[in-house]
């Protein structure tokens, strides 16, 4: 085993407070012959080498029968404080390190008035004598030497220990080729002061030559020049004299790797390259992150065996290496299939657009609210019209209320009269501008212009609801002529002479300066008593509707939360903020502390903009209005940047902490972030979280149809709901978009919350547990068999908690947006049918999406594997 060889100036190191590494004859003399025995126990073999620092012996152990090596300190220096402190450290500090490629050290020991340290004996040669005896070495050993180079020293930083004289003598290369460091003789620990100008100045870092302090990256600098060496045979640089290096570090740079060795992997100049900046900040933040960057690196494993945060860049690089397997495969595009076609099938019956009867379709539902208009005597053309459907919720919570028999009460749905869906149109001599929305609603913009006409027909067409606003200034002096009552309730359906005259009690939404009521039976439903209302103007009619017994009176609707809904909106609303106020606050901290991804932060958020934009063209009801367009605009242009900014916000909080406690759940989401969309761990990830988005819509669908089935009071199924994008292929692809953004901001609301768990509760099951028991608050709805009703979001909660422990941020985005996006659309397994487009493009998307996934996992392969191949 050598010591430091190479006495000269440069390449010998110095140590604050001691003499010059150049030895003298006094102090290199050979003052034991080999055989002599040490200390009654080591029995000394040969001279392996000798210089400023004492001579190292070959020796055997003769109590353990093991081959040794001690280190005694120069005769000279038995009593210099200073060096006696030194040899000590070398002790304390190396004994710190315990690795494979680190040289141990066992003992300190004293014979004939000389101190001696023993330690590990390699067998072997230091890489500088190597390197100058072989010059450059072979590309794949190189590579090898490098990794166990960065290992070792990581080693050394892991515990807090600077090696500080990082050079090629320092580094032994045993029998077997492996690298064992050596010399801790002036390593010290990160938080001492490192001011003190010791080490080798050739493998000095340039902040240490202007009094800078020693640190991981000067470290690096040094590993950055044994990589220069091993990789091209030649050093960086050759200054002669101290003067001269202190120039070079001042204004020189270092030549290039690929300069002397043409044929050099580009990775591998880019990380020597970066460990040799003059400025430590721009040096590779770890050794790990050397390990990484060098050929055949695993960073993300590399990073976590050393116990630091990976930094994105690490997790980037990170994909996935090895095909998913074809069975697991085959089994989870098999189950999203079939769960889907099962979801359909169900949704058919259960869902409030499945059992209510949709068979005209909406131009012809169009036609038919303007011959009614132009039937009622107004004939002026419209200057802007909008249309489409929307749920009877008086006639739904009437159902819910009643008593008998509650299992199937959802089944008076499938006769259409009275309809759970209605279809509404709206016309204007102006443009129709939203002043809430981006779309025209029966509500939305208010009815207040003149001329302003509404039509609400059942999916049959026949009439529920008509209102025209009368003329705010009216100088006719022209006699009223008698409104066309019975053509109302042609349109309606219903048979006037079957109705009673009756006392007005609903007041018109507009004037009028005529009234009139009736009362008379449902033509179908037994014992249920319609009621119709209407008023005109100078014998124009501006209001008609058929009021059942479960019309309310909607200017006048008491607030029909209760209280144990009140209670759970309130805590959720207070997670929400609380969420958000953590979020400001850790993101704040993340940009100070510089740990913040922003490059990541900023891709998520321009999608989520872009996402937004997009939908918002598709799904608005834009007009040659100037004004009303702008406005529309800058409207959405907030939103969108609320959004993006609460978004960018979370991100940056939450992803430092994730990529600390929980690198794993950012794999897919790093590598998608980065453009790697056919990584096989994105693949996984999005076949995964298919799968699981089916299973949680199969849990609603098991909730809807299983408690009726045991006789207990049926729940209103949420799914099926989505009735805005009923037959339209418009609103199939903005709806789409949609539940993209807005599975991504309810995720990463989820890992936040998760996140924060995980710092206040510590104990990783415990926040498991509270993270299950919040998710399925959050998948709560219409309570009305409990404890039964429990089973159902206690399952999805626990699906949720699953998806997100154990496969991570990506897998969770995708489980929300397979999870919403078929619950929100109407579907149906009736293909040809009009309101079947958003279905079928749901069911294309989500088929396409598992199939992709399933294609990315497999990582080039053969899809079918050997069946392919054969």
């Amino acid at each position: 085993m050598n010591s430091e060889d190479d006495p000269t100036l440069l390449t010998g190191a110095v140590t604050a407070g001691a003499p010059s590494p150049v030895p003298s004859s006094a102090s290199t003399a050979i003052t034991f012959a080999p055989g002599s025995i040490i200390a009654g126990r080591y029995r000394l073999v040969a001279l392996l080498g000798k210089g400023g620092m004492g001579e190292v012996y070959r020796a055997d152990d003769l109590t353990l029968d093991h081959p040794v090596a001690l280190k005694f300190l120069p005769s000279a220096a038995t009593g210099d404080e200073a060096t006696l402190s030194q040899f000590h450290n070398e002790l304390r500090v190396a004994r710190q390190v315990s690795h494979k490629n680190v040289c141990r050290l066992y003992d300190l020991g004293e014979a004939g008035g000389r101190r001696f340290l023993t330690m590990e004996y390699v067998d072997g040669e230091d890489l500088a004598s190597l390197i100058r005896r072989i010059g450059r070495l072979p590309h794949d050993k190189a590579v090898q030497i490098a990794r166990q180079l960065c290992a070792g020293v990581a080693a050394a930083h892991d515990r807090g220990v600077l090696h500080r004289d990082l050079k090629p003598a320092n580094v032994m290369i045993d029998g077997e080729g492996d690298v064992r460091i050596t010399d801790f003789g002036i390593a010290t620990a990160t938080a001492d002061d490192t001011r003190q100008f010791v080490g080798t100045p050739q493998y000095m870092a340039p902040e240490q030559f202007s009094g800078g302090a020693a640190s991981v990256r000067s470290d690096i600098y040094a590993l950055g020049l044994i990589l220069f060496e091993v990789f091209t045979g030649r050093r960086a640089q050759d200054s002669k004299t101290l003067e001269e290096l202190k120039r070079f570090h001042e204004t020189g740079t270092h030549a290039t790797p690929s300069s002397i060795v043409r044929d050099l992997d580009p990775s591998v100049e880019r990380v020597i390259l970066r460990c040799l900046e003059r400025a430590p900040e721009r040096r590779p933040i770890s050794v790990l992150a050397v390990a990484a960057a060098l050929p055949g690196g695993d960073p993300l494993a590399a990073a976590l065996a050393a116990g630091e945060t990976p930094s994105p860049e690490v997790l980037a690089a990170a994909g996935e290496s090895e095909a998913l397997g074809v069975g697991r495969g085959l089994a989870l595009v098999s189950f999203v299939a079939v769960a889907l076609l099962a979801f359909a099938a169900a949704s058919q019956r259960t869902s409030l657009t499945g059992r209510t009867p949709l068979d005209v379709e909406p131009p012809v539902l169009v036609d038919r609210a303007e011959q009614l208009v132009s039937s009622v005597g107004y004939d002026e053309p419209a200057g802007d019209r909008a249309f489409g459907f929307m749920p009877f919720e008086d006639y739904r919570q009437w159902l819910r209320r009643r008593r008998e028999p509650r299992s199937t009460r959802w089944d008076a749905l499938s006769s259409g009269d009275p309809s759970g869906v209605l279809f509404w149109y709206r016309s204007a001599p102006g443009a129709l501008i939203p002043v809430e929305d981006a779309a025209v609603t029966l509500t939305d913009p208010p009815a207040t212009e003149t001329g302003m006409r509404e039509v609400v027909l059942d999916p049959r067409g026949r009439l529920q609801r008509f209102r025209s606003v009368p003329p705010q200034f009216d100088d006719s002096a022209d006699p009223a002529r008698a409104p066309a009552w019975n053509m109302l309730f042609d349109a309606a359906g219903l048979s006037m002479s079957a109705f009673a005259g009756a006392t007005p009690q609903w007041t018109p939404p507009d004037f009028a300066d005529a009234r009139a009521a009736w009362t008379g039976p449902h033509p179908l439903l037994q014992d249920v008593t319609l009621r119709v209302e209407a008023a005109s103007y100078r014998g124009a009619p501006v209001f008609f509707e058929v009021i059942g017994p479960w019309t309310e009176p909607e200017r006048m609707q008491p607030d029909r939360t209760s209280l144990a809904d009140f209670i759970l909106i309130g805590v959720l609303l207070g997670i929400l903020a609380t969420l958000l106020l953590a979020a400001a606050v850790l993101a704040r901290h993340h940009i100070r502390s510089g740990r913040a991804d922003r490059r990541s932060a900023w891709r998520l958020t321009a999608y989520l903009a872009v996402v937004g934009m997009v939908a918002w063209l598709l799904r608005a009801d834009h007009s040659l209005n100037l004004e009303g367009e702008v406005g529309l605009l800058f409207r959405e242009a907030a939103n969108l940047s609320l959004l993006s900014l609460a978004s960018w916000t979370v991100y940056v909080a939450l992803e430092p902490y994730v990529r600390r406690l929980w690198p794993d759940a950012l794999l897919g989401w790093s590598r998608l972030l980065t453009g790697h969309i056919r990584d096989p761990r994105v693949g996984r990830d999005l076949l995964i979280g298919m799968a699981f988005g089916v299973a949680l819509a199969l849990v609603d669908v098991g909730k809807a149809t299983i408690i009726p089935a045991l006789g207990q009071s049926a729940p209103f199924p949420r799914y099926g709901y989505g009735d805005v994008m009923l037959g339209s292929g418009t609103g199939a692809l903005w709806g789409t978009l949609l539940e993209s953004a807005s599975a991504v901001v309810a995720a990463l609301l989820a890992t936040l919350g998760i996140v924060i768990l995980r710092l206040v509760l510590r104990w990783r099951w415990l926040a498991i547990v509270v993270t299950w028991i919040f998710l399925s608050l959050t998948t709560t709805y219409d309570m009305t068999a409990i404890p039964m009703s429990l089973a159902f979001p206690l399952a999805s909660g626990a699906l949720l908690s699953i998806i997100a422990f154990r496969f991570g941020l990506l897998a969770l985005v995708v489980t929300w947006f397979t999870w919403g996006l078929i619950e929100a659309v109407p579907m149906t397994l009736q293909l040809s049918h009009w309101r079947a487009v958003p279905s079928n493009w749901t069911l294309a998307v989500l088929v396409g999406l598992t199939l992709y996934g399933f294609y990315a996992s497999r990582a080039g392969q053969p899809l079918l594997g050997r069946i392919l191949r054969d």
